[in-house]
């Protein structure tokens, strides 16, 4: 499986009321959540996402709550992959439950620049910045991971089964 989107990037720390305001939360329909993805940081955010991103974060991505709705939000405005130093734990899950790949590789942030062509080969674990020609070697998600990922979420899995 691999994704490629342009870059968006943001910094450390960034957290699930940030990538969600809680005034949010009371709508269901995933397709209104998304139309307010990162509000609590760049109001402009699902614009730049439409075509499809791969969105950069520095250290503990996704901190805060453990709200759902942040990663449904960000998959449905039309993010293919969160790439980060690394994650708050629910956050990770809560995106692997949902059917977006989290990836963690370290120093990540600082070798991709807002707008640059990335690459992501989930299975071997291989992420590839075309703009500036450089690759970075992180580990490949997992088998059991992938057949979540691949089903589109936790719930498809468990219907479909493996």
């Amino acid at each position: 499986m691999i994704i490629k989107g342009k870059a968006i990037k943001f910094g450390n720390n960034i957290n699930t009321d940030v990538i969600l305001p809680g005034k949010y939360l009371e709508l269901i329909d995933p397709k209104e959540l998304a139309k307010h993805a990162m509000a609590g940081i760049d109001p402009d955010f699902p614009d730049k996402v439409s075509d499809g991103a791969v969105l950069i974060g520095g250290k503990n991505f996704g901190c805060g709550s453990s709200r759902e709705q942040a990663p449904i939000a960000l998959k449905y405005s039309g993010v293919k992959c969160v790439l980060a130093e690394y994650f708050a734990r629910i956050f990770f899950r809560n995106c692997i439950n949902i059917g977006l790949p989290a990836i963690e590789c370290e120093n990540i942030s600082k070798n991709i620049e807002e707008g640059d062509s990335i690459s992501i080969d989930l299975e071997k674990g291989i992420i590839r910045n075309e703009t500036q020609d450089k690759s970075f070697k992180t580990n490949p998600i997992p088998e059991f991971l992938m057949s979540i990922l691949q089903k589109g979420g936790l719930i498809e899995y468990l219907k479909k089964g493996d």
